[in-house]
């Protein structure tokens, strides 16, 4: 255990993701010998097992790289992330190999460098924050990809229940509106690979689109687009960078952080630089 204690590089593996099998978890462990390998668990406190700047290379999909990385958002740890999901938003984004040994080699062998975060009312998100129908679609999506059926009944409520709200915007953007929903990416896709704008983590800024998501319409056709693997074409939308931005809306609405809900409106969401490094190609 003393030796734990002290390990410089820390292997997560996510069972979960479709790519683990027993040859494939055999392959990881080989190229990461010299690794501390624990399964993925959100109730392990595995930072106990490392040192406070020691290299985390996560291995699994969306959900339990994005878990982590909000996890060691204010951390000074380099992490290297192994996509093995269905989407991979949060890789796609930042341009890390999508296949295997690429992947490896820059876990391995790669440069820390920071990303940005984005932050709604102190809750870390990756990919996106999105107030109203839009959040709660893929909230509602997720459960139902993870099988957690006794959510399903709420959630598909609010999905059916989401009215059209007024919203008011201050700080880097001013303006005001009505929608059935708003969305601040900080990904060029969220969920399903549903387009939502053009940024990458790699820029110090997040994203608002006025049009993604303001009506039951268009987050339809985003979601089918996705499914058909095709870009949607927004025409003149509008997007607009900031680093900081307040909303409030009449009347209070729902509020997600990536796809867990965080509260409701208002919000204050801010871009920041993180403190932890991710690995990326040199």
């Amino acid at each position: 255990m003393k030796a734990a204690a002290t390990a410089s590089r820390l292997l997560v593996i996510s069972r979960g993701a479709g790519a683990v099998t027993l040859d494939f978890e055999a392959r990881l462990r080989a190229a990461f010998a010299d690794h501390l390998v624990v399964d993925f668990d959100p109730e392990l406190d595995f930072e106990k097992l490392i040192t406070p700047r020691a290299r985390v290379v996560i291995a699994g999909g969306d959900g339990s790289v994005e878990f982590m990385v909000r996890r060691l958002a204010d951390s000074k740890h380099p992490v290297g992330i192994l996509p093995l999901g269905t989407f991979n938003n949060f890789a796609r984004a930042l341009g890390l190999p999508l296949e295997v040994d690429e992947a490896i080699a820059v876990a391995r062998g790669g440069h820390a460098r920071q990303i940005t975060l984005g932050r709604v009312n102190g809750h870390v998100f990756v990919e996106a924050c999105a107030i109203g129908l839009f959040g709660e679609t893929i909230a509602l999506g997720d459960a139902a990809k993870d099988m957690e059926f006794g959510a399903l009944p709420g959630m598909l409520m609010n999905v059916i229940a989401a009215k059209r709200f007024q919203y008011e915007l201050s700080g880097d953007l001013d303006g005001s509106g009505s929608a059935m929903s708003l969305v601040f990416s900080n990904t060029a896709s969220i969920g399903s690979l549903i387009a939502v704008g053009d940024t990458t983590p790699s820029n110090p800024y997040l994203e608002f689109s006025v049009h993604a998501g303001r009506t039951r319409t268009d987050i339809v056709s985003r979601a089918i687009a996705s499914a058909l693997l095709k870009h949607k074409d927004d025409g003149a939308a509008q997007v607009f960078r900031f680093t900081k931005l307040q909303v409030k809306t009449r009347p209070r609405v729902r509020l997600y952080a990536d796809n867990f809900q965080v509260g409701r409106t208002p919000a204050t969401i801010t871009a920041e630089v993180s403190a932890l490094k991710v690995l990326m190609p040199r």
